[in-house]
């Protein structure tokens, strides 16, 4: 993992209230780095290593916050291509039909 960087922000202390049930830093960690993703600065995968998050959890903030996935063709014909190869190789390696 990168080396991390310690930021210091002055809030009100209402604000810590507001973001139950994470801690504050926790919350903040993560709406930098839904603005990241959001602008596109980083991928799915990094945003979700960034606030600490598997995949599926990361994916879950993305849909109650409305902000689509930045996915587009080229993502998808290499998801396809990916798939393929992995078919092609199941259907070479895989186990024979008795």
């Amino acid at each position: 993992m990168a080396r991390l960087v310690e930021v210091k922000v002055k809030v009100p202390s209402e604000v810590a209230g507001l973001v139950r049930p994470r801690k504050l830093e926790d919350e903040l960690r993560l709406l930098a780095t839904l603005e990241l993703y959001r602008e596109g600065r980083v991928s799915l995968g990094k945003a979700a290593e960034i606030a600490g998050l598997s995949l599926r959890e990361f994916l879950y903030e993305l849909r109650i916050r409305r902000i689509p996935l930045n996915y587009d063709l080229e993502e998808l014909e290499e998801d396809l291509k990916v798939i393929n190869e992995l078919l092609d190789k199941k259907e070479k390696g895989g186990p024979k039909p008795s």
